[in-house]
């Protein structure tokens, strides 16, 4: 999401290779030279050239950086000022910080990726630590999720490339020198097989595959969220907004997700429809409440026209992709005007099966969707305001993206 203390931008500047240059070396000095900054002509040159922590190295000409500066101070995104009484040398100040309403930890992500180009979160973690110190990749992570989702979205996570173990990131201020544009593979998978022999018989499928690894299930996973900061912080902001109104967690499984957002203030029950899970479930959290129920079926809550709040933390992993219409528009139809639903799934061009899930037998079939095609589908069910995230799969986790999309029901 967008950082929340200031209004987004209403539109992204567009920056040639040098202007991107430019306006990163003057972010990244004004933090690491504050004492000298802002930076003369002289000194903006040596920044932009220098031979570390800049790919690719440059040898931009001082008359080339002034042109550059000049135009950019034409729009708004820098400051040209005297370097004090009675000088005549000219200094020059970003302004693109203030023009995208960055936060500290959003200007220095933004910032290495403007002076370096693609990195993985790891590399950027490492890169910034002289601009701003994250405590780990999760919080990069959780940064460029939140550039990642803005109306405007100022970064994007590039596709994984043979050999390749981490998912890159770009921004999105301009074309990135030296990088070659990745091709979209056509999609081979048939994410429908999984209803071949119809709806009723995969979701008995499923439910009798959850009964039978619920105990392994929650010994393996009943505490996950411990280690995941991004989707701690995108329940409690769900939590904030349901506003005291009921949540709903569907799909809960041994709860995990339903104990976070009741930590989170939020007034929640779990709801899933393996009984087993159910059983786990109330053992690991007996101050929740807990109820069987279906997300394709779900009541509107006692004592309340509509749910506030509807979270899903992989509840859609079994769907075929023909149904996710109707799965979104038959929530939709349980949220209260301005109700928000949130959920992730796993995508990929991919429907995987599994035999042995923690060491238990099972039969489940695993749909990676489409990003863009459950994107639409939250759109076709009559939601607005559909924003979402792409992050990679932690050490600890299946290596699958996870999309993240929260949307709202219509006041």
């Amino acid at each position: 999401m967008a950082h929340e203390s200031a209004p987004e931008p209403t539109e992204v500047p567009t920056l040639d290779p040098v202007e991107q240059r430019v306006l990163g070396s003057l972010m990244e000095k004004q933090v690491t030279v504050s004492a000298s900054y802002p930076l003369s002509l002289n000194g903006l040159q040596t920044a932009c050239n220098q031979a570390t922590s800049r790919e690719p190295v440059t040898d931009y000409a001082a008359s080339d950086i002034e042109t550059v500066c000049r135009a950019l101070k034409d729009r708004g995104l820098v400051r040209i000022v005297w370097a004090g009484a009675g000088s005549r040398v000219l200094k020059y100040h970003q302004r693109l910080e203030e023009a995208l309403e960055l936060a500290a930890d959003e200007k220095a992500v933004l910032t290495v990726l403007l002076l370096r180009g693609e990195q993985t979160a790891g590399e950027l973690k490492t890169r910034t630590d002289r601009l701003h110190k994250f405590a780990g990749r999760e919080d990069v992570e959780i940064v460029l999720q939140r550039l990642a989702g803005r109306s405007l979205p100022l970064v994007q996570q590039l596709p994984r490339r043979p050999g390749q173990h981490d998912e890159r990131w770009i921004h999105l201020l301009g074309p990135i020198a030296g990088l070659a544009p990745v091709a979209a593979a056509e999609p081979t998978v048939d994410r429908d097989v999984v209803v071949a022999l119809g709806a009723s018989a995969r979701d008995e499928k499923v439910r009798a595959g959850y009964d039978a690894v619920a105990s392994a299930y929650a010994a393996e996973l009943g505490n996950e969220l411990a280690g995941k900061p991004f989707d701690r912080w995108l329940l409690s902001h769900v939590a904030d907004q349901a506003g005291g109104g009921p949540v709903a967690d569907v799909g809960c499984g041994p709860g995990q997700t339903t104990a976070v957002l009741a930590a989170a203030g939020a007034r929640v029950t779990g709801f899933d429809f393996s009984l087993a899970m159910l059983d786990e479930a109330r053992a690991l959290h007996p101050d929740v409440t807990f109820k069987a129920g279906d997300y394709t079926r779900l009541l509107r809550p006692p004592a309340a026209s509509a749910w506030a709040a509807i979270t899903a933390w992989y509840a859609f992993v079994h769907a075929a992709g023909s149904e996710l219409v109707g799965i979104f528009s038959g929530l939709a139809r349980v949220l209260q005007p301005g109700g928000v639903l949130a959920f992730c799934v796993h995508v990929g061009d991919e429907v995987r099966h599994v035999d042995e899930l923690f060491g238990a037998a099972t039969d489940l079939d695993f749909v990676l969707h489409d990003s863009q095609e459950v994107v639409d589908a939250v759109s076709a069910a009559g939601l607005v305001d559909v924003q979402w995230f792409l992050r990679s799969a932690l050490p600890t986790e299946a290596q699958t993206p996870r999309l993240y999309v929260v949307a709202r029901q219509p006041d």
